[in-house]
């Protein structure tokens, strides 16, 4: 018997947002066998979502250069598509700015204390 996963753990695994995957892939259990294949040969739903979008909110964080906290003081709770994305970093809105300033100045300040530990 095949170890499973809920679609939700393997959108996760992906990186990709489970409400835009196919009807199929959001309601069957996942094998790692299958996570697998998915990984290594991407059907064109998966290379499209990958590219496109929408993302979830961990992706759409990375994209954008701040943390998950910083899009939810910003009021970004949606999933949002390479396009949106594109906009933002196009134009910054200010609470943009001010949140990848945030984000350097938290990881620089744990960098430095983890050389201050070291």
């Amino acid at each position: 018997m095949s170890q499973t996963m809920k679609p939700l753990t393997a959108a996760n695994k992906l990186g990709i947002f489970l409400p835009a995957a196919p009807e199929e892939f959001r309601n069957n259990p996942i094998t790692r066998a299958e996570l697998d294949a998915l990984r290594d040969d991407p059907p064109q739903w998966l290379a499209d979502l990958r590219r496109n979008g929408p993302f979830p909110r961990d992706v759409v964080a990375q994209k954008l250069g701040v943390s998950r906290s910083g899009l939810v003081r910003a009021g970004i709770t949606d999933a949002l598509d390479a396009d949106q994305i594109g906009e933002l970093l196009a134009d910054p809105p200010e609470w943009l700015i001010r949140e990848r300033h945030n984000l350097r100045e938290v990881t620089a300040e744990k960098e430095r204390l983890a050389e201050r530990n070291d």
